[in-house]
């Protein structure tokens, strides 16, 4: 195998970060934008919710592009428009700006998961594709974790407008590398005709285009059972990525200090996870057994042992409740491993991976829309108790372990219907 594949996967899990970075900068900044434009916690909700209209719509034409041009175009298309979306946030004056650059920002992030899984098939073998699946994903966990101490820093010196401008500033300067550096391995100088012929060999998927039309690809039960599970995993994914500071201030009563250290403990334990989950799906596979086996064992272990989100809500102190975060957000990463390699598991060829990626991304980010307004609603009803959000999150994932074990089939490439 080519060597150069890990220089690969660890760009697209820096460009990743940034996304994350990016994204999650507006939930670290919501206790200051909420009190300098008089935003309640509903309103907030619904603006925190926004991204994901764009980002979730725009995953099925961004999966197709994707599949269309290659990841080199695409990704850089899709980080230089987020990062320009950023730096405008940071010049917005009221609500109806803010909410409209945060659809802007949307569009451009839908292109970067898409793009992950047409790496990952570019450059990696069934028998790696877990672990590479964990590395691009493990980005999402760094910039995530990154954006604490990142934000509350900038906030707190600057102001919450100078950290769009600087956060939005590092996707750009990720972008010219990027145009630079990728290649496909057909197209790279440094991948030998040998290693080459090995990697095609080694990819798992049809070299013929088989005849499966891109609207067809709804039509498969493990396409809808890989939709309903991300989207179980998400719905408590992004509770962390937009409410979770919120919680730690206003349930737990952490300071901004404290947010930006103790805060971090659920996002760094989730990066471990991720990788260790990446690393047990292959090795299962590698071990003889079955691919099904293999997935659907990490796929449904980690949801079960995710659903301890909802003991945060009984812990007698902080502390508690942040070991059980840390357990469950671990949990997810170990699952989402797995998740992101079922698209090049299942693709009927190559020209199919990309959009397989959008099409499950998709579903799992109308998530991000029910949860944050979900949340939203509940703590202006309750008179901002975290209760319900939590115990629903739970329950949400014992479903999507139930959605893994039996409603995707076999995991193997789909068949082309008559």
């Amino acid at each position: 195998m080519p060597r150069l594949r890990w220089t690969m996967i660890f760009m697209g899990c820096a460009a990743n970060a940034i996304n994350y970075i990016d994204r999650a900068n507006l939930a670290v900044a919501a206790p200051g934008i909420r009190s300098e434009f008089g935003i309640s916690p509903a309103l907030m909700g619904v603006i925190l919710g926004a991204f994901f209209w764009t980002y979730a719509v725009m995953q099925l034409p961004f999966g197709w592009f994707i599949d269309k041009v290659g990841a080199r175009i695409a990704l850089a298309v899709a980080v230089m428009w987020w990062s320009v979306s950023t730096i405008l946030t940071g010049l917005a004056r009221g609500v109806g700006t803010l909410m409209g650059f945060r659809l802007l920002l949307g569009v451009g992030e839908a292109g970067a998961y898409p793009s992950g899984a047409k790496i990952n098939m570019d450059w990696f073998p069934k028998s790696e594709r877990a672990i590479a699946a964990s590395i691009f994903d493990s980005g999402s966990r760094i910039g995530a974790a990154l954006s604490l101490p990142l934000v509350t820093w900038l906030i707190g010196g600057w102001g919450w407008r100078t950290s769009f401008a600087v956060t939005g500033a590092l996707g750009i300067v990720w972008t010219i590398g990027w145009v630079i550096m990728y290649r496909r391995p057909e197209e790279h100088p440094s991948v030998t005709p040998q290693e080459l012929a090995a990697l095609q060999a080694s990819r798992g998927v049809p070299k013929s285009e088989a005849k499966v039309p891109w609207s067809s690809l709804f039509s498969y039960r493990t396409i809808w059972g890989m939709m309903i599970g991300f989207f179980c995993l998400n719905f408590v994914i992004y509770f962390f990525i937009t409410w979770f500071p919120t919680y730690l201030i206003q349930a737990r009563g952490f300071s901004l200090a404290q947010l930006g250290t103790l805060g971090l403990l659920p996002g760094l334990v989730s990066i471990l996870c991720g990788w260790l989950g990446g690393f047990t799906s292959d090795a299962l596979y590698r071990r003889g057994w079955s691919l099904t086996a293999a997935r659907k064992t990490c796929l449904v272990g980690g949801m079960l042992t995710s659903s301890v989100i909802t003991f945060s809500v009984f812990a007698p102190n902080a502390y508690v409740a942040l070991i059980f975060f840390a357990i469950a957000y671990g949990a997810l990463a170990f699952t989402a491993a797995s998740i992101w390699s079922l698209p090049g598991d299942v693709a009927p060829s190559p020209a199919h991976v990309a959009s397989i990626g959008g099409i499950q991304n998709f579903a799992a980010n109308i998530a991000g829309i029910v949860t944050t307004s979900f949340t939203g609603v509940m703590l202006a009803i309750t008179g901002g108790s975290f209760v319900v959000p939590l115990m629903t999150a739970g329950g949400i994932c014992l479903l999507g372990a139930v959605v893994y074990m039996f409603v995707i089939d076999e995991i193997e490439p789909l068949k082309a219907r008559a």
